[in-house]
C-alpha cells in the first residue's frame, strides 16, 4: 500500500514519517493499524499523525483507531478520546467523516461512546 511493501518494518514506517510527504504518509497510519506489529506503537503513530496538517493524514489516523479497537481490542482512552473529539470538529469533512466512524468502532469493539 503506497510506499509499503509486504513486510514493510517499523523502521520503514518511522522513514516515510520523516520524510513527511503527506502523499506517503497518509498511508502509515492504515498499515499500522491493520496489522499493527505492536499495538502501542501502532496508537502512537495514529496519535502522532492525528494532528498532521494534512487533512487526509489526519483523517487517515482517525480510521486508524477504529481498525486498531478491532484488531487490538483496547486503546488508550486518556490518548485517544481527546483526538476523536478533536477530529469530530475538525475543519476538514473528511477528517470529521473519518472520526465518525471510529468513534462507531470503538463503540462497537471497545464499548466506550465518543461523544463531542
Amino acid at each position: 500500500m503506497g510506499p509499503f511493501l509486504d513486510g514493510w518494518t517499523t523502521a520503514d514506517v518511522d522513514t516515510v514519517i520523516a520524510r513527511d510527504d503527506p502523499d506517503e504518509v497518509l498511508f502509515a497510519p492504515i498499515v499500522v493499524s491493520l496489522d499493527p506489529p505492536d499495538c502501542e506503537w501502532a496508537e502512537s503513530v495514529c496519535a502522532r499523525l492525528a494532528v498532521h496538517s494534512d487533512e487526509r493524514v489526519r483523517a487517515n489516523a482517525m480510521l486508524g483507531f477504529g481498525h486498531l479497537a478491532r484488531t487490538c481490542g483496547r486503546l488508550k482512552t486518556a490518548v485517544v478520546l481527546p483526538l476523536l473529539v478533536a477530529g469530530k470538529t475538525d475543519p476538514s469533512p473528511l477528517v470529521r467523516g473519518h472520526a465518525e466512524s471510529a468513534a462507531d468502532d470503538i463503540e462497537t469493539y471497545l464499548g466506550w461512546p465518543v461523544t463531542g
